[in-house]
């Protein structure tokens, strides 16, 4: 389906910075959070609240009180006759998100959605099903960040195994996930550039208020490590007999971001500068086959690419959610991409995976990459658990 409805105010978009698993958010619940990061883009003049009639939440992680979930986000924010969705669909979510409320504004039923995405991975929740039928009646304890990571209800496998698997069936090595390992660690440098003038076109600081004398700033990404071609050729497998490395893998981190979607008329409103459009043109979302996740990246964006009835050879910037250097080292191969010019200022391999989050930041930047391009189209792909993937497509005129 090609949309046609859908725009996004130019500069109506932020990412925090992402922090590491136990890093300096890890204390700060999700949710609350994320309303006073759209808070203070209000305060920027990035978001008008007074404008919006719907509100869509995306989160994977659930913390307290988060079952009232959007409705409780847009009364935190002072846009408490809003109210919307609350999608989880783990890293997909983000694209689910934009989806959704494309689907509203496309369908007349919204003029102008907010979408945030938050999560901490960090200290999350530690469950326990009763289970009557139990020897002595015990339940069953589920850790839903760590023991998800781990295993697949239905492909019976870790996220790390289906990156093996991908690696071992198409030949992919240990040596060209390096290579692009550290290819998208140079590529992240170059968004420190000149005082980290490229990230501070959309990230938002975060202010923690531990009391008035202890207040800090979050103005960065925490958990970005120094990466060389000797260091990574040091580190060994984590699986025995396996490729992939501590190197050529994401980690777990905290943060959240947002996104004003709106008709043509309201993006022109709302824009920050004028003379710029955004346009989301079309979705698509896959699956592959059992036990192999990073795969599912290429029919995810040939869905979306077919939906915006464009060729990946028309996209002049494309980003990726990896969480493995095996799925861009995948994805290049089979649209014929220059590994270089795919996520030009990084990707969530280098900066961290807060989950629902982690698609929507590289959604920000692949516009503001087509902004300092003067435009053209653009393409965001990036797998999810259950071996599957979302993509989408965007136009900046």
């Amino acid at each position: 389906m090609s949309l046609e409805r859908t725009f996004i105010p130019y500069g109506a978009y932020w990412s925090t910075p992402f922090c590491k698993w136990q890093g300096r958010l890890a204390g700060e619940h999700s949710m609350k959070l994320a309303a006073g990061v759209v808070r203070s883009a209000a305060g920027e003049g990035r978001l008008r609240p007074e404008r919006l009639d719907g509100i869509v939440l995306g989160t994977t992680v659930m913390q307290r009180q988060s079952f009232y979930g959007a409705p409780w986000l847009a009364g935190m924010i002072g846009a408490d006759r809003l109210t919307g969705p609350t999608i989880s669909q783990a890293c997909a979510t983000s694209a689910a998100i934009v989806a959704s409320a494309a689907l509203q504004i496309e369908a007349g039923q919204r003029e102008c959605v907010l979408a945030i995405a938050c999560d901490r991975t960090s200290n999350g929740p530690h469950v326990y099903y009763p289970d009557p039928s139990g020897p002595g009646a015990l339940g069953k304890a589920e850790n839903p960040v760590w023991d998800n990571f781990n295993r697949d209800p239905f492909a019976g496998n870790a996220m790390i195994e289906t990156a093996e698997n991908v690696a071992r069936e198409a030949g992919i090595t240990r040596e060209e996930q390096d290579a692009m390992a550290l290819l998208r660690s140079e590529q992240y440098q170059a968004a420190l550039a000149d005082d980290r003038a490229f990230q501070k076109r959309y990230m938002m600081p975060v202010v923690l208020n531990a009391g008035k004398k202890n207040e800090q700033v979050v103005d960065r990404d925490e958990g970005v490590f120094g990466t060389t071609a000797e260091g990574l050729a040091r580190l060994k497998p984590v699986q025995e007999g396996g490729t992939v490395t501590f190197g050529t893998q994401t980690y777990p981190a905290d943060g959240n971001a947002g996104v004003v979607l709106c008709t043509r008329e309201a993006a022109a409103r709302l824009a920050i500068r004028s003379g710029v459009t955004v346009q989301v043109l079309g979705f698509g979302s896959a699956r592959a086959k059992k036990g192999f996740m990073p795969m599912a990246v290429v029919p995810a964006a040939r869905q979306a690419l077919d939906a915006a009835g464009v060729a990946i050879a028309d996209c002049a910037v494309v980003k990726t959610h990896n969480p493995f250097a095996v799925n861009d080292v995948y994805l290049c191969r089979e649209l014929a991409l220059e590994p270089a010019k795919v996520n030009r200022y990084g990707s969530p391999l280098v900066y961290g995976h807060p989950q629902a989050p982690t698609g929507l930041r590289a959604m920000v930047e692949l516009i503001e990459e087509l902004v300092e391009r003067g435009g053209g189209l653009g393409l965001f792909t990036g797998c999810a658990a259950g071996d599957t993937a979302m993509a989408v497509v965007f136009r900046v005129g």
